[in-house]
């Protein structure tokens, strides 16, 4: 398997071996930075390094060659404004090169194997716990919405849409710990929450909103829980 070694030099290359210095010089000179082109040789030499097989240069070659392409563009067309979002095109571009020669020139990998029945029930059950399950909570929810002065003052301070990748996050996580039987990870989210979220709701003094929060906290957990049970049968 190629695949770890792959990634494991490009985490080296892309965040570890990488200066903060180095990245300041390609945002303002792209494609004129002669740190580009160390970046791409030093990416290209831990490939072939980590690869450990001489007959697989070409392997190496092909990772620094698209390494290069991928970098030059993001350096190109990034902006102060969308400089995140090219992080990130950045990042799932180098990955999906690197899945793709490990599955493709080494067919080892079998996409039948992938789509099996377990894994198929394990990808549904993440994809359920993420949006579907907030609309699904926000709907149940939604009858005890306490809609109020107060109500709307506390969402001004808060994050655009946190509570709801809180949510899907905390999810996620607690399905995670049932499915490696750690149930305790999931009591101590529980307290974690209460202690960060509804204490400031106390002081806030706002009860029915309080009760509201807290009904779908456990709706969350709930629903978390018994598809971790499901997925575990």
């Amino acid at each position: 398997m190629i695949f770890i070694p792959l990634i494991l030099a490009h985490l080296l290359g892309d965040f570890i071996l990488q200066p903060n210095s180095w990245v300041a010089d390609k945002e303002q000179k792209k494609g004129g930075s002669i740190y580009l082109y160390i970046h791409i040789l030093l990416h290209t030499a831990l490939a072939f390094l980590f690869l450990w097989n001489f007959n697989l240069w070409w392997i190496a070659l092909i990772i620094g060659v698209t390494h290069f392409l991928i970098d030059w563009a993001k350096l190109k067309f990034q902006t102060p404004k969308t400089k995140r979002t090219w992080f990130f095109i950045d990042q799932i571009a180098h990955i999906v090169v690197i899945g793709a020669v490990s599955i493709f020139y080494f067919p080892y990998f079998k996409w039948q194997d992938f789509f099996n029945p377990e894994n198929l029930k394990l990808f549904t059950a993440f994809v359920f716990l993420s949006v579907p399950s907030s609309i699904l909570i926000k709907t149940i929810i939604s009858i005890w919405t306490p809609i109020t002065i107060e109500h709307s003052k506390l969402q001004t301070e808060s994050l655009v849409n946190a509570g709801k990748y809180i949510g899907i996050l905390e999810r996620l996580l607690v399905f995670v710990f049932i499915l490696v039987n750690h149930w305790e990870g999931v009591g101590f989210m529980i307290a974690a929450k209460s202690v960060f979220r509804f204490s400031d709701l106390a002081e806030a003094k706002q009860r029915k909103l309080t009760e509201y929060v807290l009904i779908g906290t456990l709706l969350s957990f709930g629903i978390a829980v018994l598809t971790g049970i499901l997925v575990k049968i």
